[in-house]
């Protein structure tokens, strides 16, 4: 039932530490795009056999952390370490807009689902949202917080969950701005953060070593689960809302059942910690 579909060699020159999968509105094209350490961004082109790669992104002077596809599977976001977030078209490769986020305020970036904004995190706890059109700050929501490591947008467009390095995350109403809830189960650092597909539901990673699930409207706890050996650096939600699957620094990739709350599969097939993972239906990619 779960096995290794595809395996690319060599995808970058040095650790990828974000990933990315959508699908194109109008020609149905599924579009990966990785960002590495390497300073590169890499659009692929999944063709259902392989990875074909499309287009090597250079421009970034330092590692790419984080990267994102909006809704429609035409432009791709990259933020770096050098402090810049740059927008990419993904049919030509063409660098589209360049936004100077500063020295502390660029690292996770998302969507949001109507891909009109994109939202970062940032060194000083505060989440930046830019316009796509613009290039723009439209504004910012303050955290009181730290270093926020991940940030997700819900897929109804109404929450901005953010996770922070003191583990501490906050749950944004995106129609004032104001934070709605404020979850405090963990207690290191939020690496990742999920919505599940109906928006009810959060997902939040921790270098604790567990995952949590959140019902959003109560911020009630509705399951910790345990099981990778050492930091959980990503989560993602199956499209049924059925499954997710969860990464770690122990190099391995799991597979969870939501009803049950258990895992139900084990790769362990990466040599090295799996920053990212995604599931894009009806198969999965992991990096």
């Amino acid at each position: 039932m779960y096995s290794i579909l595809f395996k690319q060699e060599g995808a970058h020159d040095d650790a990828i530490w974000s990933c990315a999968w959508q699908r194109n509105d109008k020609d149905g094209v599924d579009n990966i795009v990785t960002g590495s350490v390497d300073n590169t961004v890499k659009i692929w082109k999944w063709t259902g056999d392989e990875l074909e790669l499309r287009h090597a992104l250079d421009g970034h002077q330092l590692g790419v952390v984080s990267v994102d596809i909006d809704c429609f599977g035409k432009i791709a976001a990259s933020s770096s370490l050098d402090s810049c977030i740059r927008l990419w078209d993904i049919e030509s490769g063409q660098q589209l807009k360049s936004i100077d986020a500063g020295p502390v305020d660029s690292w996770s970036i998302t969507f949001s689902p109507d891909a009109r904004f994109l939202a970062t995190g940032s060194h000083t706890g505060k989440i930046n949202i830019y316009g796509v059109e613009s290039g723009n700050k439209e504004t910012e929501l303050a955290t009181r917080g730290k270093f926020t490591l991940s940030i997700a947008y819900s897929p109804d467009g109404k929450y901005i969950a953010s996770g922070a390095i003191d583990g501490i995350i906050n749950i944004f109403d995106v129609a004032t701005g104001k934070v709605i809830h404020t979850l405090e189960g963990h207690a290191m650092p939020i690496r990742s953060l999920a919505f599940s597909p109906d928006s009810q539901l959060l997902l939040t990673a921790s270098d604790d070593g567990h995952i949590k699930l959140y019902d959003v409207q109560h911020a009630h706890l509705v399951g910790t689960l345990a099981g990778h050996g050492s930091w959980v650096l990503s989560v993602s939600f199956s499209p049924d809302q059925a499954h997710f699957v969860s990464s770690s620094s122990d190099k391995t990739v799991k597979v969870w059942n939501i009803g049950k709350k258990q895992c139900v599969h084990t790769f362990s097939d990466h040599v090295d910690q799996v920053k990212h993972t995604l599931i894009n239906a009806p198969r999965t990619i992991r990096l």
